[in-house]
């Protein structure tokens, strides 16, 4: 006599689970960014999430720039986050470089007044290619600018100037005096405490 197969009922997760809405932290206004489903707040604490400056700001010029957020906690239905970085996409990294120009990376730890560590990658285009000595010199005078930038700032007034370009403006008027160059961005940056 054979035995009669019993089914086993499978369990829905997506019922147990909740959304919650995640907002960027105070320095980027508060603004929603998205929603996120969990079984249980714990869960979500780590997630990361990437949204660009245009959905945040609206302005479709700063379409290239991915900021970079991560849940630190759990309020009700809301999951606030902290800033971890940002970096700019490669195919506007791509479209700066050209044939006869010299790209300078320059990348240097720098510490806010406030006692925060951030990692600055910098890319500076020159209008012609520029020497070996010439652009070792321009990488020394980027990071002397950055630490001394970041010695003077609180973490929330360096994360503004680094995300809205002022930073990268002030770096190309001091470092164009040593080699003309066409174009100046921080195309990275990671928050290391």
């Amino acid at each position: 006599m054979a035995k009669a197969k019993t089914r086993r009922r499978v369990r829905d997760t997506w019922k147990e689970k909740s959304w919650y809405t995640i907002k960027t932290p105070v320095n980027f206004e508060d603004k929603e960014i998205g929603e996120t489903p969990a079984r249980d707040p714990d869960y979500l604490i780590g997630r990361g999430v990437e949204v660009t400056m245009r959905e945040l700001s609206g302005d479709f010029s700063k379409q290239y720039i991915k900021l970079r957020f991560e849940i630190d906690n759990v309020a009700g239905d809301t999951a606030n986050t902290k800033f971890t970085g940002h970096k700019t996409t490669t195919d506007y990294v791509r479209s700066m470089i050209r044939r006869g120009t010299s790209r300078i990376d320059a990348s240097c730890v720098v510490k806010t007044k406030d006692d925060r560590k951030l990692k600055l990658h910098v890319l500076a285009v020159t209008t012609r290619r520029a020497k070996s000595s010439q652009q070792k010199y321009m990488r020394q005078v980027i990071n002397d600018l950055l630490t001394e930038t970041a010695a003077e700032k609180s973490f929330d007034e360096l994360i503004k100037l680094v995300v809205n370009g002022k930073l990268a403006s002030e770096v190309y008027h001091n470092a164009k005096k040593i080699y003309p160059l066409k174009r100046v961005e921080i195309i990275k940056s990671k928050v290391l405490n």
